[in-house]
């Protein structure tokens, strides 16, 4: 299967419009906690659309297999009830409401529906510690086929993108690239060739025909150095961008930050 350290991967990956994806991308939406606007929820994505800003988000399954948009495996954090998101129905995390907040939990149908093609989508499939149930795959990439606006399906999790090519090969796709891949406390040390030479491995081992990485802004500047030594023109996002210095060093080696806490 081809490798992103092969230009022809690239080619031959369903490719994301530049145009359209290289912008500021709100991280969970534009929210804001001082202005009342939960991650994840429909004001902080309409505050995006708003500003036209792209927009990153993150699917979990619902009991079923039903793509809800939500982070974390758990509801706690976020929603006054306990427990895992995958236990309750899709009915019944329609009942539910974000803490001091009417609004609740979307599912990814009515996301699309709500976001109306009118910015791009950057859309991450979370894998908990066991893997995802079939069905929250095959109808994320269901509802994702039939979506004509400008969206990427992206994940930490190998395995599920390269599920993802063969259930949605319209559908660009991306792999997701953090700090946790790599040896414990690599991003402390100082700069060094092996630390370089880390990144590339990792990168290396990449899923076959992706359109696009979305990584850490700890290794922005060791992935492009990987990209531009082979040659490889894929969109780099750059996460999660929040301080001057981070807002820097992605406008330097990203083609696109996906940012929270400020405007970009």
């Amino acid at each position: 299967m081809p490798s992103v350290a092969s230009p022809a991967a690239a080619r031959q990956a369903t490719s994301l419009d530049r145009h359209l994806f290289l912008r500021p991308i709100a991280h969970r939406g534009l929210h804001s906690r001082r202005k009342g606007l939960i991650e994840n929820s429909a004001p902080a994505f309409q505050a995006a659309i708003d500003k036209g800003y792209g927009i990153e988000c993150d699917l979990q399954a619902a009991k079923g297999g039903a793509p809800m948009v939500f982070h974390d495996e758990r509801l706690e954090r976020l929603i006054a009830a306990s427990g895992r998101i995958s236990e309750r129905s899709p009915a019944a995390l329609a009942r539910l409401t974000y803490r001091h907040q009417s609004t609740g939990i979307l599912s990814f149908e009515q996301l699309l529906e709500l976001v109306g093609e009118r910015v791009p989508l950057l859309v991450e499939v979370k894998r908990n510690k066991h893997p995802p149930p079939r069905p929250f795959l095959e109808r994320i990439a269901a509802q994702a086929a039939l979506y004509r606006g400008p969206l990427g399906l992206m994940s930490f999790d190998r395995d599920i993108v390269t599920l993802l090519s063969r259930l949605a090969p319209g559908v660009a796709r991306g792999w997701v690239v953090g700090r946790h891949q790599l040896a414990a406390r690599w991003w402390a040390a100082p700069p060094t060739a092996r630390k370089d030479a880390a990144v590339a491995r990792l990168l290396s081992s990449a899923p076959g025909e992706i359109a696009f990485l979305a990584v850490d802004v700890k290794l922005i500047k060791s992935a492009r150095g990987f990209l531009a030594a082979r040659a490889i023109e894929l969109p780099l996002f750059s996460w999660t961008i929040r301080t001057r210095r981070e807002r820097a060093a992605a406008a330097r080696f990203a083609d696109a930050p996906i940012f929270e806490g400020y405007e970009a």
